[in-house]
């Protein structure tokens, strides 16, 4: 057995275990509290960097490198997620006590996403060289938009997955309770928790697409693409609780992203010209794009801050 498979079964035997601890501390609905988010997500994070410890120790610094560039970025591009999270949660006026139940579920969904688009798209790029550039102008395309693009709108009227949920079962205006479905005089009946449910997962779809090239930018080494990826994903929920609150204070933060997306696509469109960029080089290119947009975020939140303060006292 070689070292990657054995890597392999301990990154299984992890998730299984996590996944079943979380499963069973959420099976009703509950308020998340600070406390408890920012519990998690300490936990999360140190599971995943004891997790490289473990790649560095097996497999050496390069992979040990990728997985931690990568980690870094498919964390930053998931906090694009909770923008979207919070207007789904806004327009279907879901409580907060029945939130973590919807992205309990959205984020298994979403492993499962991951993985057929990871595995599918490293097979593409095997074959097919040319979609290096693709997926590089892509990933520009992308930067640009969320740059210069304005505020992100959602239409859960426009969504194909919601118009065929609708089609296929009846709906109750109202929450009642925290089921996604129940049977009503014999006739299945569906929650506007599973709209919503639908929601994230297809706006999951969409972030998958950006997000995936990114790491392909770093390697196309299945194991190390799959586990950065799905070490992210699991930590996002926490996120989402621990953030929600304070999103609107990192102003900046969209715009330090949309930078990180600019640098993968070109690294994607140099890599498939034949120049190499330096592992090194892309983790403090992206440290520094995040590094600069919370602070940046910070400082003009605090000269705001004391200008509505001067403002009131005056």
């Amino acid at each position: 057995m070689t070292e990657q498979s054995l890597m392999w079964g301990a990154f299984g035997l992890l998730m299984v275990v996590m996944l079943t601890i979380d499963l069973g501390m959420n099976r009703t609905a509950h308020v998340v509290s600070f406390r408890q988010a920012l519990t998690w997500s300490v936990v999360w994070v140190s599971l995943a960097l004891a997790f490289n410890v473990g790649i560095y120790v097996f497999l050496g610094q390069t992979k040990a490198l990728e997985f931690f560039t990568g980690y870094i970025i498919e964390k930053s591009l998931s906090v694009d997620n909770l923008f979207v999270f919070i207007m789904i949660f806004a327009y279907f006026k879901i409580r907060v006590e029945h939130q973590a139940r919807i992205l309990k579920w959205g984020i298994i969904g979403a492993l499962v996403l991951r993985a057929l688009f990871i595995f599918i798209g490293i097979g593409l790029l095997t074959y097919f060289h040319w979609l290096f550039y693709l997926f590089g102008v892509l990933l520009l395309y992308t930067a640009w938009k969320m740059a210069f693009g304005g505020q992100e709108e959602i239409h859960p009227d426009n969504n194909m997955l919601v118009k065929l949920a609708r089609r296929l079962f009846p709906f109750t205006k109202r929450v009642r309770g925290d089921w996604f479905f129940k049977r009503r005089n014999g006739l299945l009946v569906a929650s506007p928790l599973f709209l919503a449910l639908v929601m994230v997962e297809s706006s999951d779809v969409l972030f998958a697409i950006d997000s995936i090239p990114a790491i392909f930018a770093v390697t196309l080494d299945p194991f190390i693409v799959f586990t950065s990826n799905i070490f992210a994903i699991m930590g996002l929920r926490a996120l989402y609780f621990l953030l929600a609150s304070v999103m609107g204070m990192f102003v900046y933060l969209k715009l330090g992203i949309s930078s990180i997306l600019a640098f993968v696509g070109g690294k994607m469109i140099a890599t498939a010209m034949g120049f190499h960029i330096p592992i090194q080089v892309s983790l403090g290119v992206i440290f520094t794009c995040l590094a600069m947009s919370i602070l940046a975020s910070l400082i003009i939140g605090r000269k705001r801050a004391k200008q509505a303060v001067s403002i009131k006292n005056k």
